[in-house]
């Protein structure tokens, strides 16, 4: 594995798409910056990385905290140059309207919205110095329509689509690349198949078909085709899903 004087921060390194995408840039030789809410739940992904032969940093971070993001952001780029940002926290909540609190609301909004803001803010304060950069944005099906119980979610990741849309055009010319990814399936793991479970019992997920789910390492290889992308033929926006996917 060769080694890219260069860091890649993944902001949302959960179990599954997170670590997938965290694990895809190490591979490609950046040193991975890793953050979620809880640091210790990092040190797996952190040792399967160097385990490869790579480099990745584990931090505690909450994405609605600015200093947390900005401190986070700033601790990459002093250790190489900052190229690749990923914004990737959850938020995915189900409430119908009316038990749906202004806490849930302002939450959701914060984790997923206002904390896209903020990361894509300073990951361009850090990359437009080096002239170049690539900020990716993880949506959902919800990026695009609002469901029954997902007024929170939905209002979210709307936003979160028309921030990193601003952006795009905004660094565009300045050589930074922004991408917004519209995850548009259910991943393949064992929270989701207990949602299939809850919903259908063990038959509904007994009749689940090959590569009906998606895998996390399909997501993260999309994520990095993107950063791959030459600048004469970008791609702003990336709907992802299986080929069993009705949409």
């Amino acid at each position: 594995m060769q080694q890219r004087n260069a860091t890649a921060a993944i902001i949302g390194a959960g179990d599954f798409i997170g670590s997938a995408i965290a694990k895809k840039f190490a591979r490609e030789g950046y040193t991975v910056f890793a953050g979620r809410r809880t640091a210790d739940k990092l040190a797996p992904l952190v040792q399967s990385i160097e385990a490869e032969g790579g480099r990745c940093v584990g931090h505690a971070l909450d994405a609605r905290k600015e200093e947390d993001l900005t401190q986070f952001l700033k601790a990459a780029d002093d250790m190489a140059p900052l190229e690749v940002c990923v914004f990737n926290p959850g938020a995915n909540v189900n409430f119908p309207i009316l038990e749906t609190t202004e806490r849930v609301f302002r939450k959701v909004w914060e984790m997923a919205c206002y904390g896209g803001f903020l990361a894509g803010r300073e990951a361009a304060r850090l990359m437009l110095p080096h002239g170049k950069g690539t900020i990716l944005f993880t949506g959902a099906t919800a990026s695009l329509r609002g469901g029954i119980g997902y007024a929170a979610f939905a209002s979210a990741k709307f936003g979160l689509r028309a921030v990193a849309q601003s952006m795009a055009r905004e660094l565009g010319p300045k050589n930074i690349h922004v991408a917004h990814l519209i995850i548009d399936a259910g991943v393949d793991t064992a929270f989701v198949r207990e949602r299939i479970k809850a919903r259908g019992g063990e038959e509904a997920v007994a009749k689940l078909e090959p590569d009906q789910l998606m895998h996390p390492d399909s997501v993260a290889n999309a994520y990095w085709n993107l950063h791959a992308q030459t600048r004469d033929g970008w791609t702003f926006e990336l709907d992802l899903r299986p080929y069993r996917e009705t949409w």
